[in-house]
């Protein structure tokens, strides 16, 4: 009984991988922490779209904002939110978060 419920938590898992990246698009993950977005640097593949997970664990909202990308989403404390972006062409993509400018920065870079 033991190999079957250990294989039928793996079939589980799997299958929420399967759905998870069904449309193909890498899911870099961003978390928005003590006024600060982890990691600051995320390098990606130019030439492909991307579904940016961003995660807020912090203890207020934070607004992931983005002139270079065209795209601003507020996330709550506590919640996430999707963005998919691109394709990017290979360059330097700058974002802040709006409540937090001076500390929460960071970039994308695809190369």
């Amino acid at each position: 009984m033991r190999r079957f419920s250990l294989f039928s938590i793996l079939v589980v898992i799997i299958g929420f991988a399967s759905v998870a990246q069904a449309d193909g698009a890498p899911r870099p993950v961003l978390i928005i922490k003590d006024g600060r977005f982890i990691p600051e640097t995320l390098e990606v593949a130019a030439g492909q779209k991307i579904t940016l997970e961003i995660r807020n664990e912090g203890k207020g909202a934070e607004e992931f904002e983005s002139s270079d990308l065209n795209r601003e989403k507020l996330i709550p404390a506590g919640g996430q939110a999707s963005i998919t972006i691109g394709p990017l062409k290979p360059g330097t993509y700058r974002f802040f978060g709006e409540f937090n400018p001076s500390t929460a920065q960071g970039v994308i870079i695809a190369r």
